[in-house]
């Protein structure tokens, strides 16, 4: 090959009109992580993503009554100045900001074809044919879905960091870069940190979950971790010893477990209140969170109003019974089913195929109509689920 030749990233070049340095070709490609954090860092954020989603496929799966896997994540760094080339499909981004623990924005994009078949799980269907467009009860249900998945994870997280931490009530969207909608919800840093699950909800959906934070805001996250158990455990080693002190002080944990005990028994004394060495000990009231019900914020009280308009389908049922295949197959004009229902007996009102009230059947200007009688309790629907 010709030294006079050109490559292909210049011949790209030439036809933008601009000859690129080839500095600026490399940027498009992914960003190393090493330039900005290390590995240590990197699988700290894994492990953040992995524990706080585990707990989030829990949530999803009870909520849509699928099995819900939801893989170890791939952490990378991208240029918010290309992020047509990583979302170039119509997706669905949901915005989550925290109010306690943390100080930052978590946006979660899934594709949108995925959240439709979730909203279509959320709103009763089988999610095999999901409507096309996601209109606002659509969205309502993805983003309902998307507040219990985050909700778990700030659960998880509380745990993992020892402290309480909470979100606010998830802002949902359409995102569509190439078209440059939704744009206004990505985090305004020119660095993002993007950890990219693999998500599978039953037959349904084999696709990714993918997690945008700003990289200080992810720093943050990991510096957090890292210190705060080395906090721990710089409190643990410098804690007072409860044994008598040894000339040769052995390193920490390497000691044998049974001779250790065997001290603390034959020296009952070191343990007790008369060692004019033992500090005090200062005990601290536990707290607990409130169960008071909260009272609902304007946006809370909308995603409620937008989830009462659900249409639910609701069915009168006279009564069943059971035949043999012969039995369908004799059936003709005329023929009379005898069902398990008396004459007068109240007849069944379901919703969405749940047993929910009870009626009498009555005639309403030439339409039937159904009187309710009784409502089903609690207990007997739950009966009825097993």
């Amino acid at each position: 090959m010709s030294d006079d030749m050109l490559s292909q990233d210049e011949i790209d070049a030439l036809l933008r009109g601009s000859a690129e340095p080839e500095e600026e070709i490399a940027a498009r490609k992914e960003i190393k992580m090493s330039d900005y954090i290390s590995s240590i860092e990197e699988d700290a954020l894994g492990e953040i993503g992995n524990i706080s989603f585990g707990s989030s496929a829990t949530a999803l799966s009870t909520l849509l009554n699928q099995k819900v896997e939801i893989t170890t994540p791939k952490v990378t760094i991208i240029n918010k100045n290309y992020l047509e080339e990583e979302f170039p499909h119509p997706y669905v981004a949901i915005q989550v900001q925290y109010t306690e623990g943390f100080s930052g924005v978590n946006l979660l994009v899934i594709k949108q074809s995925d959240a439709s078949i979730i909203a279509d799980l959320m709103l009763g269907g089988d999610g095999r044919n999901p409507s096309g467009d996601l209109g606002e009860i659509q969205l309502s249900a993805v983003q309902e879905a998307m507040n219990q998945m985050m909700g778990s994870a700030a659960t998880s997280m509380s745990t993992v960091f020892s402290k309480k931490v909470d979100i606010s009530p998830p802002s949902i969207d359409l995102m569509y870069i190439p078209q440059g909608e939704g744009e206004e919800n990505i985090p305004e840093q020119d660095l993002l940190v993007k950890v990219s699950f693999s998500l599978k909800i039953g037959d349904l959906i084999d696709s990714n979950i993918m997690q945008l934070l700003p990289l200080s805001f992810a720093r943050s996250l990991v510096d957090e971790l890292m210190n705060g158990g080395a906090t721990k455990e710089v409190a643990a080693t410098s804690a007072p010893s409860m044994e008598a002190p040894k000339a040769d002080p052995e390193p920490a944990y390497s000691g044998n477990v049974e001779s250790t005990n065997t001290s603390h028994q034959s020296n009952p004394q070191h343990l007790g209140g008369q060692s004019g060495h033992s500090e005090p000990v200062h005990v601290q009231p536990a707290t607990f969170s409130s169960f008071e019900p909260a009272a609902l914020g304007q946006q809370e009280s909308k995603n409620l109003n937008m989830l009462l308009d659900i249409p639910l389908q609701v069915t009168v049922e006279l009564g069943r019974t059971n035949r043999s295949v012969r039995d369908i197959l004799e059936l003709s004009s005329g023929s009379i089913i005898e069902l398990d229902k008396l004459a007068g007996e109240p007849v069944d009102i379901l919703v969405n195929s749940q047993l929910m009230a009870k009626g009498e059947v009555v005639v309403i200007d030439e339409n039937f109509g159904v009187r309710i009688t009784d409502i089903v309790s609690q207990s007997d629907r739950i009966k009825k689920l097993k």
